[in-house]
């Protein structure tokens, strides 16, 4: 089953991690934040939304209704179907832009299609939708980005007047999920936007009235369909002085970039306990093979909807986007066990290029420390913060609840024990005293019923650090290797394997002074040091079913040192 969320801003998108069912709405519509719940006769699927005002704005804006209280004006809307007649559903939104009646809201309505409603001067922003009883007859939506109440005024807001927004991919076969337009309109300085979200593709469009100023409306439409291997999001922006008057688009597959997610099949990933800063877990499970997940995928900028495919695991899905939109956010949530947390994944503003694959593998091994994006460990004054996720997946992907049994880190400094705590390193604050000294942050981390997949983890760090004037990082690295295994999450039995090795942190971009990477094949009893040569080692091939342990020391050009361990960092198929 597909599912669908709304998707106003990217924030939303990291709540949306499994997006709402389609529930009961009107004919075509999706219920959700982008649509208003309906009174009778009305269909929830179209929304105005008043930006918020400071209070000066306010108190302002309330000044100058006080001096203007009797200038108010009537405003008539006539409704007309596709057919010349009073529509047999329709519902409509005023909402002030500026002036007295900036951020007042109406939905007139009368049974005759002739609604009137008394309204002070100013800007407005006017939007109807009008359907009939056939869901394949669609949506007419009709929007006025420029409405200058200074008299008495009827307008007439016309579905014969509304063409079809026609946006399709280039494989015939796939089947429409939903679609969301948004209107961004901008006056004097005040922002207001509507938006229609749609599950049929059904929708036309009309701009009405007189253009609005030069690059003052903006304008949003993403369309979501699915197909047997993954599916397609269609998006594009426009900006100028009118509403799109329907939309007529057909993608080629030359103008379009793939997402190719891979789902690994992780042994822990339904049983292992989930870590929650406390160390506690629910113990050993039993994998993740034949269970379906949902990955969700939206635009990063701008107002949107977004859609989920389901995939099994292990599976792999392409989903191809339209780089015109700008970047996009893809959300996964790992199989849990019932009780625990699902493990969530995000990677933001992807960046895609037309005719290129990006390839993304969630929650298999190796999984470990990682730095992406971070500086891992800051000082600012006498205080030390750790930002430093352990349990990384094998691409690098920071899982929101990564699961352990037990969990322990401490800092040192001299070699003397000074704060020690349960848990992680993520969000983790230290106090330490003022001046310089050596200092060695440690961790452990353990897992059960995780083999092939880190059952154990130990990392430290050495460095020196003194008191700063502000936020300042602290010289830390981590080692992440990258075996190409299988969606099972396993290496081929008896044959030697190039696992990729890179640096990340203090060490990295030319300041190694030394790496040495070993290899266990009997849970870390005893090593074998790997030679590394042009980014890599080269692990012998052990018999199916063992477990392969790395362990990683270097030492950077200022003498900071990393001693990492992974346990059971994969296995051999």
């Amino acid at each position: 089953m597909t599912t669908t969320s709304p998707l106003p801003r990217r924030s939303v998108l990291r709540a949306m991690t499994v997006a709402a069912a389609l529930g009961c709405a009107a004919p075509g519509s999706v219920p959700g934040a982008a649509a208003l719940a309906a009174a009778p006769g009305t269909e929830p699927q179209s929304q105005s939304h008043p930006r918020t005002e400071t209070e000066a704005e306010t108190k302002s804006e309330t000044a100058t209704e006080t001096r203007a209280a009797t200038e108010t004006y009537t405003l008539t809307v006539r409704h007309l179907g596709r057919d010349g007649r009073v529509p047999r559903h329709y519902r409509t939104s005023v909402t002030g832009i500026s002036g007295p009646g900036a951020g007042r809201s109406e939905q007139p309505h009368d049974a005759s299609g002739t609604a009137s409603v008394r309204l002070p001067g100013g800007r407005y922003l006017l939007e109807s939708s009008l359907w009939t009883d056939r869901v394949e007859d669609g949506t007419d939506w009709i929007v006025q980005p420029r409405l200058d109440l200074d008299r008495d005024t009827t307008v007439t807001v016309d579905a014969r007047t509304a063409l079809p927004v026609d946006v399709t991919p280039p494989d015939g076969p796939a089947a429409f999920l939903n679609s969301g337009m948004f209107v961004e309109v901008t006056h004097e300085g005040a922002t207001r936007m509507t938006s229609i979200v749609k599950a049929t593709p059904t929708l036309r469009t009309a701009h009405l009235g007189p253009e609005a100023e030069a690059g003052s409306v903006k304008q949003w439409y993403d369309s979501y369909w699915r197909t047997r291997t993954g599916g397609y999001a269609l998006g594009r922006t426009f900006s100028g002085t009118r509403v799109l008057t329907g939309f007529v688009h057909h993608c080629t597959a030359a103008e379009l970039a793939a997402l190719e997610l891979r789902a690994v099949a992780r042994p822990d990933s339904a049983g292992a306990g989930t870590g929650t800063g406390t160390g506690a877990g629910t113990g050993a499970g039993t994998g993740t093979a034949g269970i379906d997940l949902s990955p969700t995928l939206g635009p990063d900028a701008g107002p949107s909807v977004g859609a989920s495919w389901t995939m099994p695991v292990p599976g792999t899905a392409v989903l191809f986007v339209t780089p015109q939109r700008g970047a996009w956010d893809l959300a996964w949530t790992a199989p849990a066990a019932p009780g625990a947390r699902p493990r969530s994944y995000f990677v933001d503003a992807l960046a895609v290029r037309a005719g290129t694959t990006a390839t993304h593998t969630f929650d298999g091994p190796v999984v470990g420390p990682a730095l992406t994006g971070r500086d891992g460990v800051e000082r600012d004054g006498d205080t030390l913060t750790a930002d430093l996720p352990l349990l990384a997946d094998g691409d690098g992907h920071v899982p929101t609840a990564p699961s352990f049994d037990t969990a322990w880190a401490g800092l040192y400094r001299d070699g003397v024990l000074l704060h020690a705590r349960s848990g992680g390193l993520d969000r983790a604050t230290f106090t330490v005293p003022p001046g310089p000294s050596s200092y060695r942050l440690a961790a452990t981390v353990a897992r059960r019923g995780s083999t092939g997949a880190t059952t154990r983890l130990s990392v430290s760090w050495t460095f020196r650090s003194a008191t700063t004037a502000g936020s300042t990082p602290v010289p830390v690295s981590v080692v992440r290797f990258s075996p190409g295994l299988g969606l099972d999450g396993t290496a081929p039995a008896g044959r030697p394997l190039r696992v990729p090795v890179t640096v990340q942190g203090a060490a990295a971009d030319g300041r190694l002074r030394s790496l040495t990477v070993s290899m266990s094949a009997d849970g870390g009893r005893s090593w074998t040091v790997l030679p590394v040569h042009e980014g890599a080692v080269t692990v012998p091939g052990p018999a199916a079913g063992t477990a392969v342990s790395l362990r990683a020391e270097l030492t950077d050009t200022d003498g900071n040192t990393l001693d990492q361990t992974l346990v059971d960092a994969y296995r051999t198929g």
